[in-house]
């Protein structure tokens, strides 16, 4: 979905396919010579026409309901827009992998990976659904109750339930398990005290799957942590949004002063929200949003950029062929998902990779073009503006990375 007057003269999401070729290196980590690290292999997952059918499905969907937009919103996928997520559930793109009987449309990973990288492409509001349709909604499936998935799983499917997620507390940091906020069992349910902090659109959604504890004095930090659906209308929770430095609101504080959940809301088993929560994780890293998010500005470069200019024509380059193993690489963990295997040292290393290339868009731009950040400025400034204070995030948002890659290395056998 790129405009390509620049350098890349041609350059689309689907033409940059990674097809299984048996002379083609695969992704992995070699092992010494001591044999001390196992094996990583993302293999590549090769286009299907029933993909490219779906690929055209959704860019008439978007040209029919996308509308005008102004060049602010347009830059970035993170706008909340209620209407435009129910156009989606109507039309069956949310929840597209899930069974039909809560709402989906029993479809291939892959397929919902081509409408995911066509919604990024064209800076579609997504955020409003995002975290539900991603996790929560497989996470319910796979743990909750029949009767809580029936009450809430088809809606997200209809686009009519949003969540947020509790994880982040204050000073707690980048260790997730050193959560404070606690849960304590009462007749019929529990009692929530403590708070979640960069919890993104609390202030507007209807639930959140938290983290939190309900047993204290366990040996290891990681066991007596459980997950609850609450309720975010519930008496006493207050929800604080945090402005950030481009103006947006998109996280917030949440504190919890006695909430009451019913014991119908616990996700899971009692004590084993840590298993739970990091193979949700999975979805939330090893998705196109962790290397498409810094595309409009790329889009911008290769606008402005001048075909005789060596300099750009390299670095532009460098950028695309970067973004496009990227890419296979994220479609090679939705193939491996789809098979069944266990990606979770696989997304890691993608959403890190991810991270530091998107980080690296804002840094090119300002080598290539020099321009003064101005957001009164024409639209490669605004964007060129935009992502340089946004992209700091990146290296945070779904774990920090130093946390990914201490997992990557113990799952290396380094550490």
């Amino acid at each position: 979905m790129l405009r390509n007057k620049g350098v890349a003269a041609k350059w689309s999401l689907e033409n940059t396919e990674m097809v299984d070729e048996p002379n083609r290196p695969h992704f992995s980590h070699k092992r010494s010579s001591m044999d001390i690290a196992p094996q990583i292999a993302i293999k590549p997952a090769s286009s299907t026409p029933a993909q490219e059918q779906v690929r055209r499905e959704i860019r008439q969907f978007l040209a029919e309901n996308l509308g005008p937009r102004d060049s602010r919103s347009a830059w970035y996928w993170n706008e909340f827009c209620p209407e435009f997520t129910r156009k989606l559930g109507e039309a069956g793109w949310l929840g597209m992998t899930w069974p039909k009987q809560y709402g989906g449309r029993d479809r291939p990973m892959l397929e919902r990976f081509v409408v995911l990288e066509e919604l990024l492409a064209v800076g579609a509001p997504l955020s409003a659904h995002w975290v539900a349709e991603r996790q929560c909604g497989p996470l319910l499936m796979r743990y909750g109750t029949p009767e809580l998935c029936d009450a809430i799983v088809p809606r997200i499917a209809k686009g009519e339930i949003y969540f947020c997620i509790g994880l982040s507390e204050p000073d707690s940091g980048s260790d997730l398990a050193s959560i404070r906020t606690r849960a304590e069992r009462v007749s019929g349910g529990w009692v929530i005290n403590g708070s979640k902090v960069w919890t993104s659109h609390a202030h507007k959604t209807h639930y959140m799957s938290a983290l939190v504890r309900t047993a204290q004095g366990l040996p290891s930090k990681h066991a007596g942590l459980s997950q609850f659906v609450v309720d975010m209308k519930s008496p006493n929770i207050t929800v604080r949004p945090i402005r950030n430095m481009v103006g947006g609101d998109g996280f917030a504080e949440v504190i919890f002063d006695d909430v009451f959940v019913p014991d119908t809301h616990l996700i899971g088993q009692e004590g084993e929200g840590w298993k739970q929560v990091t193979t949700e994780l999975v979805f939330e890293r090893s998705g196109p949003d962790r290397y498409l998010s810094s595309l409009p500005l790329l889009s911008e470069m290769l606008d402005r950029a001048d075909e005789n200019d060596r300099l750009q024509a390299v670095e532009l380059g460098l950028a695309l062929a970067e973004l496009s193993n990227l890419r296979a690489m994220s479609r090679g963990i939705g193939q491996m998902l789809t098979c069944g295997e266990d990606p979770r040292l696989a997304t890691s290393i993608v959403k890190d990779l991810g991270g530091v290339h998107e980080q690296s868009i804002p840094q090119l731009a300002h080598k290539l073009f020099g321009e003064e950040l101005r957001q009164a400025g024409d639209s490669f400034q605004r964007a060129q503006t935009f992502w340089t204070q946004y992209s700091v995030c990146y290296s945070i948002r779904g774990g920090t990375r130093e946390i990914l890659r201490g997992i990557v290395a113990k799952g290396l056998g380094l550490k």
